[in-house]
């Protein structure tokens, strides 16, 4: 007897993996490895969320009304147009859920965020996914990979794994050119840590009007609430309305509701990490060149380096020697990426071990 079968598009998935927790023989290894943001989080939204100890048994306010109208004085964002998820990556479910049917198509850079394609193959889509140009997602070769059968497409800026950037002028081309039954996701999981650039928006005056676009973001990675799981998005009323018929009730629990309005307030602590990223992304991508490797351009909270065939080591090589010395950093073997690695800004000590390391082990 056979049991129940899953969709085909369920057995082409890849389960996602997460950066290394673990190293052999240190309790507490230096975990650069999964973009966590070094300060923690605010001290103000650790209080939030444990002041709510008492009042487990409380379902949370399933409209999230309190962050809603933090968040859109924020941003000068209209409240109704907000919905929040369980971490971003629920709002690429819902949207996949939502907008994509068996054999449809989903259109993605070459190296893209491993959540996306689990998205669209849960719904039962195939997943396109269009090349890169200098690890740069490339505006033009995404339109090309379009066919009839396309109905999403995403772009995160900055990207995840490569770090790298695209003037908003380009998104906006690139949504410009788009047929209108393709709903274009903009994941701006990263977009904190480019918004001083001049070339850079968030999109928000895009998805306030426009059909078919909606722009996603997270609370894990500037304001440090990865554990909590919460996530945003932003669109135009008739996408939230299909998304929040889908939404599972109570997604964004109370605690985490609590810390992320405290977060949002805490703007002291934000710019503590901005700075501190910034500083560290310039001086890390500064030593990998020195040491005869080869980093990307960075945009976001880490830097990917690219590990020449005329160094010592290959880059599962140095990701092997660095766990030996309690030092986790995000080998991309599983992003076809094998000769990167993707490294975390840390605290200042952790950046310093990290090139202590890094010197000792390509002097070999």
């Amino acid at each position: 007897m056979s049991g129940p079968v899953a969709k085909p598009t369920i057995a082409e998935i890849e389960p996602y993996k997460a950066g290394k927790a673990k190293a052999a023989g240190f309790d507490k290894p230096i975990k650069i490895s999964a973009n966590e943001n070094a300060l923690g989080c605010s001290p103000a939204a650790s209080q939030a969320y444990a002041a709510l100890a008492n009042a487990l048994h409380v379902y949370p306010d399933p409209q999230a009304n309190a962050l809603r109208e933090a968040l859109a004085r924020k941003h000068g964002l209209a409240p109704s147009q907000l919905i929040f998820g369980t971490g971003s990556d629920e709002i690429f479910s819902m949207a996949c859920q939502a907008y994509l049917n068996p054999g449809d198509e989903m259109v993605q850079p070459q190296f893209a965020f491993a959540a996306w394609a689990i998205a669209a193959r849960a719904a039962g889509a195939n997943v396109v996914s269009a090349p890169e140009r200098d690890y740069t997602v490339d505006a033009d070769a995404m339109l090309a990979a379009i066919t009839p059968r396309t109905r999403v497409m995403f772009v995160a800026n900055p990207a995840s794994p490569t770090g790298t950037f695209i003037p908003f002028a380009e998104i906006k081309r690139l949504h410009a050119a788009l047929p209108e039954n393709v709903l274009l996701v903009l994941d701006g999981a990263y977009a904190e840590f480019a918004e001083n650039r001049a070339d850079f928006d968030a999109g928000f005056d895009l998805a306030r009007s426009a059909s078919n676009i909606i722009v996603t973001r997270t609370f894990s990675k500037l304001y440090g609430l990865a554990a909590l799981r919460l996530g945003w998005g932003y669109a135009n009323p008739e996408i939230i309305q299909a998304l929040n018929k889908i939404r599972l009730p109570f997604n964004a629990s109370s605690g985490a509701q609590a810390a992320a309005i405290a977060a949002l307030n805490d703007t002291n602590f934000s710019a503590r990490s901005l700075a501190g990223v910034e500083a560290g992304r310039a001086q890390l991508s500064a030593l990998l060149a020195e040491i005869g490797l080869a980093p990307l351009p960075a945009f976001a909270n880490f830097v990917t380096v690219r590990v020449p065939e005329t160094a010592p080591l290959t880059a599962a090589e140095i990701e092997r020697a660095l766990a030996e010395r309690g030092i986790l950093v995000r080998g991309l073997q599983n992003y076809a990426m094998p000769d990167c690695l993707r490294i975390t800004i840390g605290t200042e000590a952790e950046m310093q071990s990290l090139e202590t390391a890094l010197r000792s082990i390509l002097a070999r």
